[in-house]
């Protein structure tokens, strides 16, 4: 997964040549860099996506330029502090690096061998901690690395700088000292997160108002979306969910505050930017809308039938990572291997998004079309008669690239088939299609009450998740002692019912005391028809349990169309006049080009992040991943949503939908990115007065 591209601020830069003051290279070197990296909509050049960008910053901008000046240093060593290691990672891979000129990566806090010889390249936070240890490395008589190239993931403070300028035994040695302001995390082509995994906690839990927590939380994250500004270089209209009140007589509560808060913090680093970095936009070239989880408490929790989903939401996976069993090659027991289910991987890029019984369809249409053309294949399936010198030589050519190909396929074939038979055994169906009846209206008490009735062999967290959707479309239901009979019928624990209780905290001023004295939840007006989401006009569904969508969908497009609502979305900048005759005001949208089409999600094999249809033998990397890159081609202005408290991975769908949909690039952020069990423990512990989720792994 890689990161983003754009100016780089050049803070001192002290070469061999000491005739020149630190002033003066620096001045030379704005002046050498001023002009070389372009916006990523770049005049005529060709449009690179938001991964691309962050990829290339880290290994061209960052690595790459290492090399060059009076270093005569062939390898390097890389060493980084532990939020900069993850940064790396989900942008490159270890080849990337090695490629690079890297041959050998260290943390900054671990004991490290002296390379005299070596030069050193420091990807590290602006911190104390981190410039002190640093000054430790190169100080003195006997440096660790002959020169150090000093890069921070985002901006330095100046009592920081000083310390270092102050070091006179240092400053000749160090190569480069620059802010890449790169501080966010790249999860996928078109998403990122801040990995802020307690943000609901700080920002949310009980009193939070007098916390430390809160102040800290708030403003690390807005450090780190605002460099996912600078580093592409973009200048946002910042649009934000306004603390709303029901009438004169509510209260506006701190946690309604959260989103105005949040883009106060990043306004004020955004408008830092403009000043300080070299080409940065001075008129607005794309949206930020700012939200939390209280516009879409369903989207956490509803089963989504994608096959992505489907595989973090089913499967025992630790991110990314998918283990399973293949046979010894020495006949043994069957060997434990990890396989990473990313974009690197053809198969899965195609299959992600589609709804699992489509992925799985067209798994066996894979594998059938794959030993049907396959040589190896054909030949290994042949009825004991004798292969031919030819045949065997035809084989031998074959086996190297039929083996990867048949591992990939089988590996996805047999996932597949493994969530298949939890949704089997689990009776998944049935559940899945009462969930999106109660939010499209279609459903009420009665079919929930006979499904906990008549289903008591469903799962406690599945019978959680149920209710939990419930209470967001029917609030009422869980007044007074209502809510503790819904518990009781349907065994559901105190401690796993905090999880429904906890989602007022979510709502702020939405909250209200009922006559009784307990807490009653009350929603979006339009809950009062008891339908959480009305059926896209327009969209077809093809496959069953494909009718849900996520609020942040209907959000964006009103964007776009700039319908809005004003009073509910407030924007810290004033837009300039539209460009292409938008819509004007608040919502005024740029586009490029005629508007494509409409396209539905819901339509099968459509959308362009499905299957090429060239590419039938399930292995046709090139062709995948051209076509995906051809997407992003003549696109309009980038439009960033960033949600605090964590996203979902149907939200993350949407963004992809959406991108081909309005010819826009649409960027997910977020805190974290969260599966159904880890955001139901996260609602929990939002009412502990000491709150953990140190055993949350994400």
């Amino acid at each position: 997964t890689p990161i983003s591209l754009s100016r780089i601020r050049f803070l001192i830069f002290v070469g061999q040549n000491q005739s020149l003051s630190a002033k003066q290279s620096l001045a030379k070197l704005i002046m050498s860099f001023s002009d070389s990296d372009s916006s990523s909509h770049g005049g005529g050049g060709e449009y690179k996506n938001f991964r691309q960008i962050s990829r290339e910053r880290l290994l061209y901008e960052m690595l790459r330029s290492s090399k060059t000046g009076d270093s005569r240093s062939t390898w390097k060593v890389l060493i980084m502090d532990k939020v900069t290691v993850k940064v790396m990672s989900y942008s490159c891979k270890m080849a990337d690096i090695t490629d690079e000129g890297i041959s050998l990566v260290e943390d900054l806090f671990r004991r490290r061998q002296p390379l005299p010889s070596m030069d050193a390249i420091y990807f590290i936070q602006p911190t104390k901690e981190n410039v002190v240890m640093f000054l430790s490395d190169m100080s003195g008589r006997e440096p660790l690395y002959k020169k150090a190239f000093v890069y921070f993931s985002s901006p330095i403070p100046k009592e920081l700088v000083a310390r270092i300028k102050n070091d006179t035994s240092v400053l000749p040695r160090i190569g480069a000292l620059r802010e890449m302001n790169l501080e966010y995390f790249a999860i996928d082509s078109q998403g990122f997160i801040t990995d802020h995994d307690r943000a609901l906690e700080d920002l949310y839990g009980e009193d939070i108002e007098n916390s430390r927590k809160f102040d800290a939380c708030l403003n690390s994250m807005a450090t780190r979306i605002a460099t996912v500004f600078a580093s592409l270089k973009e200048f946002p209209f910042v649009r934000y969910r306004a603390a709303k009140t029901l009438d004169a007589s509510t209260m506006i509560t701190f946690r309604d505050l959260v989103p105005t808060k949040f883009a106060a913090a990043i306004w004020n680093c955004i408008t830092m930017y403009k000043s300080t970095i070299p080409n940065f936009p001075q008129t607005e070239t794309c949206e930020l809308l700012i939200l939390d989880r209280s516009v879409d408490q369903i989207a956490p929790v509803i089963h989504e039938w994608t096959y992505d989903a489907m595989c973090h939401d089913l499967l025992d996976m630790d991110g990314n990572k998918y283990v399973h069993e293949v046979p010894s090659k020495t006949g043994d027991q069957p060997e434990k291997k990890e396989v990473l289910l990313e974009d690197h991987d053809p198969v899965w890029l195609e299959l992600r998004h589609a709804h699992i019984a489509d992925a799985s369809e067209r798994l066996h249409e894979k594998m059938t079309n794959f030993v049907s053309k396959n040589k190896a294949a054909q030949l290994q399936q042949r009825d004991g008669s004798e292969l031919s010198t030819r045949d065997l030589q035809k084989m031998v050519q074959a086996l190297p690239q039929y083996n990867e190909q048949m591992e990939k396929l089988s590996l996805h074939v047999e996932i597949a088939g493994k969530i298949n038979r939890i949704i089997r055994e689990v009776g998944l169906r049935e559940l899945g299609q009462l969930e999106q009846d109660l939010v499209f209206g279609d459903a009420g008490t009665k079919e929930v009450i006979n499904f906990l009735r008549m289903k008591q062999d469903t799962t406690s967290k599945n019978k959680l998740r149920l209710l939990m959707i419930y209470a967001s479309v029917y609030p009422e239901k869980f007044e007074g002692d209502k809510a503790t009979k819904l518990m009781q019928l349907a065994k559901i624990s105190h401690e796993d019912m905090k999880a429904v209780t906890n989602m007022r905290l979510l709502e702020g001023s939405d909250t209200r005391k009922t006559s009784t004295g307990s807490f009653s939840l009350k929603f979006d007006a339009q809950n009062r028809k008891h339908a959480a989401r009305k059926d896209r006009t327009g969209e077809e569904e093809t496959w069953q349990l494909f009718r849900f969508y996520p609020m942040l969908e209907e959000l964006i497009e009103k964007l776009t169309k700039g319908e809005l609502p004003k009073d509910e979305y407030h924007c810290m900048n004033e837009p300039s006049p539209p460009v292409h005759g938008g819509t004007g005001g608040h919502g005024a949208s740029v586009r490029t080009g005629q508007s494509p089409a409409p396209h539905s999600m819901r339509s099968r094999r459509t959308a362009t992040w499905a299957r090429p249809r060239h590419s039938d033998d399930g292995y046709s990397s090139d062709s995948v991943l051209r076509h995906a890159s051809g997407d992003f081609k003549k696109m309009g202005q980038r439009i960033f949503v960033f949600i605090i408290g964590g996203a979902t991975r149907s939200e993350l769908r949407a963004c992809h939908k959406l991108t081909t949909k309005l010819r826009r690039e649409v960027v997910l952020g977020s805190s974290s990115i969260d599966d159904a069990p880890q955001y139901i423990t996260k609602l929990k512990l939002l009412s502990e007065k000491e709150l953990s989720i140190d055993s949350i792994r994400i």
